[in-house]
């Protein structure tokens, strides 16, 4: 599994300096942040105000998807689109896969090289500009697996 390092961040921040919305600077907002850099469970909104509440004791969820639409905004976090009823988020911002089990819900960042080669024969077949491509995959993870063979 991958946890970013801020190296990650530095890159992708210079480039989109430009395009940044200046904001107050929010303490909640810097750990929301924090928290997303040092997990690689893809957490929702509910799973990050679990963590914060006791250090911001008036703390709403509301704040937390404020400040998560404000960092996604700004290009700090990415959100998750796959299909489940919660917004899921995340701060790494290099491309990558995920892994998604449609058992648990639990996302996986997958290392495996991007093919850039996809987006050249798709423009090829199709005359669309491609910027980019997202692949997920689903399936089953081992833990599910594992106590699947238990039962």
């Amino acid at each position: 599994m991958y946890i970013a390092n801020r190296n990650d961040y530095d890159l992708y921040d210079m480039k989109k300096e430009s395009t940044k919305i200046t904001l107050r600077r929010s303490q909640q907002r810097e750990r929301i942040l924090e928290l997303l850099r040092t997990t690689d469970r893809h957490p929702t909104a509910d799973w990050i105000y679990g963590k914060l509440k006791k250090e911001f004791p008036k703390l709403s969820l509301g704040t937390i998807y404020r400040n998560l639409s404000v960092l996604v905004e700004q290009g700090h976090a990415k959100k998750i689109h796959f299909g489940s009823t919660f917004d899921r988020f995340e701060a790494k911002l290099v491309p990558h896969y995920h892994l998604i089990c449609e058992n648990c819900k639990q996302i996986i960042d997958f290392e495996l090289p991007i093919y850039n080669d996809i987006n050249d024969k798709a423009k090829r077949v199709s005359g669309f500009e491609i910027r980019y491509h997202k692949i997920d995959f689903f399936g089953v993870c081992s833990n599910c697996n594992k106590r699947k063979k238990k039962e």
